[in-house]
């Protein structure tokens, strides 16, 4: 226990002398995050609004953080490949990032590891609201933008992470092949679906969720063409509803996807499947019930968004 404690207090020291160091040697972000905004634009910098305020932000970063995975999604969607992110932990070979994140340092899962970011050294931080707290030492290391996720969407997210990189381009090109993908699933799918509602479904150890209206993957679905069950197809705090066994009603579709994130909400997935009311489903019945990546279909970018239209064609097209 000595020991332990020992190494926790010596860990803390060297995190506060390489704080001081780099708040020392990086002067210069502080000022950019502070200063107004007619002070801040140069050549070298441009201003950006995000939810901690306006931040001049290097015109071409090349030392690059992101906290989540749609923030690290959406900047290799881009064709930039951050130095560290948040997150990176929690991928397995089935998820759509794995095969892209070699080289990139993990920061942590909910909190940021500061002690891994200051050894980075990077020269722009890119995360969003939840990281609030983490504010006033982030942006001594490098400057920081945060989107606020309130009344935003993926979409927006991705605007945002453009925007601070300034890769407008690229960002039309990512679009261009999205929109391109989902015209040719469109006219794969043809009408077989007209009248088919397809119900997604997320489940964690005792809870049953689904994404609504403007969630990600309904956003894409809506592209797609594809009908949500009315139960589904509302505005949700967070596009999440949450419903009950009891409930299980609601998760009915003529098709369903599920998706699990661990071996216990895996478990949950069996124990429901010994349930009357699971078996009684429509999609059920017919054997319409397709598993799923739960982070690549709540990815929220567009490197997610094209592992979900290969899923479409994997289930809807190529099965039939």
């Amino acid at each position: 226990m000595k020991r332990v404690t020992i190494r926790y207090w010596i860990r803390c020291l060297v995190l506060m002398f390489l704080i001081i160091g780099l708040i020392t040697a990086c002067s210069h972000h502080t000022v950019k995050n502070t200063v107004s905004p007619t002070n801040l634009a140069s050549k070298d910098c441009r201003v950006v609004q995000h939810t901690m305020g306006e931040t001049c932000v290097p015109i071409n970063p090349q030392r690059i953080v992101t906290f989540s995975l749609p923030t690290l999604g959406n900047a290799i969607a881009l064709g930039v490949k951050p130095l560290g992110s948040t997150y990176v932990d929690m991928l397995d070979e089935h998820t759509y990032l794995k095969s892209k994140v070699k080289g990139i340092n993990s920061l942590g899962i909910s909190s940021p590891n500061l002690e891994k970011i200051l050894l980075i050294k990077p020269d722009i931080i890119i995360g969003w609201n939840a990281e609030r707290q983490f504010y006033p030492l982030l942006s001594q290391i490098a400057p920081t933008v945060l989107f606020n996720w309130q009344n935003k969407t993926w979409r927006d997210l991705f605007d945002f992470v453009t925007q601070v990189l300034g890769k407008e381009e690229a960002a039309q090109q990512a679009w261009e092949h999205y929109h391109q993908r989902v015209e040719k699933l469109k006219a794969a799918l043809g009408d077989r679906y007209k009248n088919k509602e397809i119900s997604l479904v997320f489940l964690a150890p005792g809870v049953i969720f689904s994404e609504t209206k403007n969630s990600f993957p309904d956003f894409i679905l809506q592209d797609v063409g594809l009908q949500r069950p009315q139960a589904q197809n509302a505005i949700a705090p967070s596009a999440q509803l949450y419903f009950s066994l009891e409930e299980l009603e609601k998760a009915d579709g003529d098709v369903m996807f599920v998706g699990t994130l661990t071996d216990d909400s895996q478990n949950f997935l069996e124990e429901l499947k010994q349930k009357p009311l699971w078996k009684h489903l429509r999609a059920v019945q017919q054997n319409h019930v397709y598993p799923i990546n739960y982070l690549t279909w709540r990815g929220g970018n567009l490197l997610a968004a094209d592992a979900v239209i290969d899923d479409l064609y994997k289930y809807l097209v190529n099965t039939q």
